[in-house]
């Protein structure tokens, strides 16, 4: 049995003593990768079963979990997690550093525990206690799925255990070993011609034909697109059909925007409002085959919010991300690098965010778009380069590692806005 695990979470291993929690954990994850609740009452007591010292050992527990989620380190817990409030504070941590929680739960008989717990002269306590525990795990049976965690493998028997492998996934924002040289653009919003000008003037080559475009840099540069690719603009199915065939031949990436996101939701059937230059997609849209459309959905659902490139020193998401949700994979991860922070309303109704880029501290340079700005300008390592192309203003590009802008002025307004950016 296959057990896949996000190669950065946090893993409960739940459980009676005696129920194999400790040996698995032995056999398939690094030492240092495993907090013990029994290492940590040793660590303090010098005895491992000392109960007298199990909020201490817990509180160690809890500090060096928190210390390795903060850096983004695999942390498994090998203690018996058989009651709600223990499992809940480990939730929490969880939740506190952006990380998603797993539990593997070893819901072996509890004779067979009984058996075991006798045959370990290490484990002086009463069969009481294995009784409670197994009884407390029983019950948690019931309700653990509606607890949080993202995914839950429950291993019945001992054949089970032992032909458990577990299979560490890549997070689908971890582009590390990928380190470019890259040259990254900003909101496109339809602009087709600006697109294909911006392109040329980076050095890429353009083909089109079958029906397909082939893009490329005769020096091995690749496209980061920022995402808001359609909505507002004239051409949005040329700019899908461009930039999904980069993607698919391994020239270029691209993560969602929030347009993208709710065109996606539109074509799958959901009801939403056609505004925001919603309206302009969709009208669009219907002169293309069902066939295309479905690409643009498969295209669009497996994008990712963000990526980290290059040894974690570049980071890109549509509307910026703070060090602290890097390389992270939760709902709050989600929204932040999609919408960014709304704290409130200007006086057209447009939202005004937070200004996360004079905060930051973060070693990565972060590259964004999602918010319209007249001209580009680093702050605190970031930069947002969404010039408002489809407004009138420009379609920018940075090239990295060179932190060279380029850009190539709009034709014409395309939409115009509620507020005025140019």
């Amino acid at each position: 049995m296959e057990i896949k695990i996000p190669e950065l979470s946090l893993v409960l291993l739940i459980g009676v003593s005696s129920s194999g929690k400790s040996t698995f954990a032995k056999q398939h994850f690094k030492k240092t990768e495993v907090l013990s609740s029994d290492n940590c009452r040793a660590m303090i007591a010098d005895n491992a079963v000392d109960q007298s010292v199990t909020k201490e050992a817990f509180s160690v527990l809890h500090f060096i979990a928190a210390k390795r989620l903060a850096i983004g380190k695999l942390t498994v817990i090998d203690a018996t997690n058989v009651q709600s409030k223990a499992r809940r504070s480990l939730l929490r941590l969880a939740k506190k550093y952006h990380v998603t929680t797993l539990a593997i739960v070893f819901n072996l008989p509890e004779k067979l525990c009984q058996t075991r717990k006798q045959q370990r002269p290490d484990r002086n306590f009463g069969l009481e206690i294995i009784q409670k525990q197994h009884y407390d795990l029983q019950y948690s049976l019931r309700n653990l799925k509606h607890e949080g965690f993202k995914q839950i493998t429950i291993l019945n028997s001992i054949a089970k255990i032992d032909k458990s492998e577990i299979k560490l996934i890549p997070l689908a924002c971890n582009m590390r070993d990928v380190t470019g040289p890259f040259d990254i653009i900003g909101d496109i919003h339809g602009c087709f011609d600006e697109l294909l000008i911006l392109l040329q003037k980076l050095g890429y080559q353009t083909q089109f034909s079958n029906s397909k475009y082939t893009v490329i840099h005769p020096q091995g540069r690749k496209v980061i697109f920022l995402g808001d690719l359609v909505d507002r603009g004239p051409k949005i199915p040329q700019v899908l059909q461009l930039i999904m065939d980069m993607v698919t031949t391994g020239n270029a990436f691209c993560i969602k925007g929030n347009h993208d996101i709710k065109l996606l939701r539109t074509l799958k059937g959901h009801d939403t409002k056609l505004i925001h230059g919603l309206a302009e997609s969709i009208q669009q849209l219907q002169t293309t085959s069902v066939n295309f459309h479905n690409q643009v959905i498969e295209f669009i659902s497996n994008l990712s919010e963000h990526y980290v490139f290059d040894a974690g020193k570049l980071v890109v998401a549509h509307a910026g991300l703070p060090e602290e949700l890097q390389g992270r994979n939760t709902g709050k991860v989600f929204e932040f690098a999609l919408y960014g922070k709304v704290i409130g309303r200007d006086e057209t109704g447009l939202p005004i965010r937070y200004n996360w880029a004079a905060d930051y501290k973060g070693l990565a340079m972060v590259v964004y778009g999602h918010t319209p700005v007249l001209n580009s300008q680093w702050i605190n390592n970031t930069i947002c380069i969404d010039t408002g192309c489809v407004f009138g203003g420009k379609l920018t590009a940075l090239r990295y590692p060179e932190k060279e802008l380029v850009t190539t002025t709009a034709k014409q307004i395309y939409y115009k806005s509620a507020k005025t950016f140019f």
